[in-house]
Parts: C-alpha cells; sequence; structure tokens
C-alpha cells in the first residue's frame, strides 16, 4: 500500500478514492536544497506535503538575522497558510534544507475539492487541527524548556538532526546561538 496513502488515511480517514482525487491535484516535485518554496512579501498560493528531507520556516530580523520558525520532517505539511487565508504577503520564508520530495498542491484548487469531496474536507479539518497542535507545542516548549531541554527533545523528534542540517540552523530554531547550542552539545557529549 502507498506510504502517502496509509499517512493519509490515519490523519483523515480517507478513502482510496478520495486519495485519488487529492493525488490529481498534486504535483511531485523533487527540489535541490537552499531552495525558495514561498518568499516572504509575496502572496502564496501553494502548500505541501513533504515526503523526504528537511523544510524550514523562517523570519529574518531588520539586521538580517534568521530565526527559525519550524523544522518540517516527513511526513509533514509546510506552507504560509496564514498568509494563504488572509490573502497577503506572506511574513515567513519555507525554504528547503537538504533535497526534498515533495507534492505541491494548489491551495485554491485543494479548497475546492474539500468543497466537493467530504473527506478531503474532513481530512483539511484533521490537518489543521495537527498544525494547531504542533505550533502549541513549540510554543509551550520555548517558554517551558531550558535549551538544552528543547535540543534533546528535538534530538529525540529527530535523532538525525545533526547530521541533516547545519549547526546554526539548529541554534536558531532552539532560539540560541550556536555557541550556545556548542556548549550544550559538549555538555551532554554529542560532539
Amino acid at each position: 500500500m502507498n506510504k502517502n496513502f496509509e499517512f493519509l488515511n490515519k490523519v483523515g480517514n480517507l478513502s482510496e478514492g478520495s486519495f485519488k482525487k487529492l493525488q490529481g491535484l498534486a504535483i511531485y516535485r523533487k527540489i535541490l536544497s537552499n531552495q525558495v518554496l514561498s518568499e516572504s512579501g509575496i502572496v502564496p498560493k501553494k502548500v505541501y506535503m513533504l515526503v523526504s528531507g528537511v523544510i524550514t520556516a523562517f523570519v529574518n530580523s531588520e539586521s538580517g538575522k534568521q530565526f527559525n520558525k519550524q523544522i518540517f520532517t516527513p511526513i509533514s505539511f509546510a506552507g504560509a497558510l496564514t498568509a494563504i487565508l488572509k490573502n497577503e504577503p506572506s511574513e515567513v520564508t519555507y525554504m528547503t534544507l537538504t533535497e526534498c520530495k515533495v507534492y505541491e498542491i494548489d491551495f485554491e484548487d485543494f479548497k475546492e475539492l474539500c468543497r466537493q469531496d467530504f473527506e478531503i474536507g474532513r481530512l483539511y479539518v484533521k490537518v489543521l487541527e495537527h498544525i494547531f497542535i504542533t505550533y502549541e507545542a513549540r510554543s509551550l516548549d520555548l517558554m517551558r524548556l531550558d535549551a538544552t531541554e528543547r535540543y534533546v527533545k528535538l534530538r529525540s523528534q529527530i535523532p538525525d538532526i545533526d547530521n541533516l542540517i547545519p549547526q546554526y540552523q539548529i541554534a536558531s530554531y532552539l532560539n540560541i546561538t550556536p555557541v550556545q547550542l556548542s556548549r550544550i552539545r559538549k555538555k551532554i557529549n554529542f560532539i
């Protein structure tokens, strides 16, 4: 059985017929590392289902410093959803950190399919619930956990993170400096 179907079926109890409709909208793309999927300042139109690789969502400060808002690993959904829903330029840039395989979907076409197919509409609700839960957990982690605890948690979620992306990207996601990350790694013997 198709692992993408299994995943979507687990998320939203999707029939094979509805999956085929969704597949008809999706464009499979292989994208090199460091490619922008959705740029800040632009009104986005696409969302992505990540099936391999790593994507980051980040904001740049006025001084040019990058702040990683989220790191996406398979299988997950990525895209500037707030900007899409508000039909406004995104404040967030989405970029591949490694070579990625994604399914790209035009969001308006997806919404139309949601109106036509109850199962796909239900899947959309489940995906939104998952996104909300993920972002709330991230916000709570930033408030409750210290930097070492956040790093240990990240490594438990993505065990090979240190081999996938540069340390400065990890540090930015943890909301610390690369020097702080180096000290944490040394302290807990991950170097």
